[in-house]
């Protein structure tokens, strides 16, 4: 069992920068980024495959930076011009192996942590 704890989260005005943690009790191979706003669906943000694959929402391509670092078992999400419909609660996730971008196939989950960003 691996358990996640994301921080980092916040308020921030458009055009601003946060920068999230996620650190894991226990090593996976891939770590995930997904973000949930109110009425819509769990979706698909940013992920990495141990430091040698980077994957990216459309949205965020440009904007955001995955990261981690291995030695503390913690992966990071740097967010930049950050844009009112960035909002969202974020939430790390962690698999023995890459799983996409589907949070179904995810195994551990942290507690998410507020991103609002106002206009």
């Amino acid at each position: 069992q691996v358990q996640l704890v994301e921080s980092g989260g916040g308020l921030v005005q458009a055009g601003g920068s946060l920068r999230l943690s996620c650190a894991a009790s226990g090593r996976t191979a891939a770590m995930a980024w997904f973000r949930q706003a109110p009425g819509k669906e769990r979706e698909f943000v940013a992920g990495i495959m141990w430091s040698i694959s980077t994957y990216y929402a459309d949205s965020v391509k440009g904007r955001f930076t995955v990261s981690r670092d291995n030695a503390k078992n913690t992966v990071y999400l740097q967010m930049n011009s950050l844009k009112p419909e960035d909002t969202a609660i974020y939430y790390c996730a962690a698999a023995i192996m890459w799983r996409g971008q589907d949070p179904d196939e995810y195994d551990y989950w942290g507690q998410g942590t507020q991103v609002t960003v106002s206009s």
